[in-house]
């Protein structure tokens, strides 16, 4: 959808270049519903004090924002997965054709918060599982659902909580999200950094995203975090 993309890049000039404030007329679709689902039943299984995952839900800004007030994360990144380096811009990425999911890749602590606990969210608030190629108002490949498992015991966990939601009937559609290798992640440029809550009154993060925020505090109030993990704190 060009004529999205257009308005998306331009309202980001305009944002980056401190022109637009609150702008509450302007709607670009809507929030999605969280649903509260079960925890896997099978889990993650490690030592490690750290460990990272790498989640496509849709546009980055959300899923970043709602990954970033989850106790345990230590750090979620805006970034490209599924394509190759030299296409990993947002400009050759919005076009759709490059391989490449807007996607955040998450680190976290495992004894403050397990991998099947980041699906659950995943799943549940980040985003909605069962649109294909598209989320909310974001249509095109590049804003698909996709987990990208870094080893066999994330393949192993993710496939089989798909399974047991599916067969659960958690969700009004099936799930389809996608498992793909990964490949290697690209952080995306600096502007989409920390995007929620540096410009909280944007109206597409309002529209979309700040629910989502809202839905993890209220469906998982123990996981919940007020103050976020931010990108550039950690630079």
């Amino acid at each position: 959808m060009k004529t999205l993309f257009t308005w998306r890049r331009t309202l980001l000039g305009l944002v980056t270049a401190g022109v637009i404030g609150q702008c509450s007329a302007f709607s670009l679709g809507g929030a999605e519903e969280a649903v509260l689902i079960a925890p896997p039943t099978l889990d993650e299984v490690t030592q490690a004090h750290s460990e990272t995952a790498v989640f496509a839900g849709g546009c980055f800004w959300g899923v970043q924002g709602v990954f970033q007030h989850v106790k345990g994360v230590k750090n979620a990144v805006s970034g490209y997965a599924g394509g190759a380096a030299n296409t990993a811009q947002y400009e050759r990425v919005s076009d759709g054709d490059t391989g490449h999911a807007e996607s955040v890749e998450v680190t976290y602590d495992p004894s403050q918060v397990s991998y099947g606990t980041l699906l659950q969210i995943y799943f549940s608030v980040a985003h909605n599982p069962t649109e294909l190629n598209r989320q909310g108002p974001d249509t095109g490949t590049q804003y698909r659902s996709a987990i990208f498992t870094k080893n066999s015991e994330q393949q192993k966990v993710a496939q089989a909580y798909i399974a047991q939601l599916d067969a659960a009937h958690s969700f009004d559609k099936p799930i389809v999200t996608k498992l793909e290798s990964f490949n290697g992640f690209y952080p995306a440029e600096e502007e989409h950094q920390d995007f929620l809550t540096e410009h909280p009154s944007y109206p597409y993060i309002v529209i979309n995203d700040l629910p989502k925020v809202a839905q993890l505090k209220q469906l998982y109030p123990e996981r919940y975090q007020e103050k976020p993990v931010l990108v550039k704190g950690q630079m």
